[in-house]
């Protein structure tokens, strides 16, 4: 199923973190992404900052809708996102979906 008709489900403690062969596995599914040290990142360019922070509102209201929120920063026109499962330390199917839909936020897909 493709990640972006899925939803994120919370995580209970004692959930295990997704090995290298599960993250290989997901990774071409969110092109753009890395795969590092147990987290996803990516950094998207916009044009100026109105548009990097207009960007970061839509990943606010997508987070929000999955109950699933990614750490950011913000660099005038440049917006390094990183995913990960903290109460898990590191990696789940979760992140893999969030990722999908963040990058719809940017360019969707029909």
């Amino acid at each position: 199923m493709d990640l972006r008709q899925k939803r994120c489900i919370p995580c209970e403690g004692g959930t295990p973190k997704l090995g290298p062969d599960e993250q290989s596995r997901l990774l071409p599914q969110v092109p753009g992404w890395k795969a590092e040290r147990d987290k996803l990142l990516r950094r998207f360019d916009f044009k100026d900052f109105r548009e990097a922070m207009g960007f970061v509102n839509r990943m606010a209201e997508v987070a929000e809708s999955e109950q699933h929120h990614p750490d950011f920063s913000v660099h005038y026109n440049q917006v390094d996102v990183t995913l990960w499962t903290h109460k898990i330390g590191g990696l789940s199917e979760n992140d893999f979906i969030l990722a999908a839909k963040l990058s719809d936020v940017i360019s969707p897909k029909g």
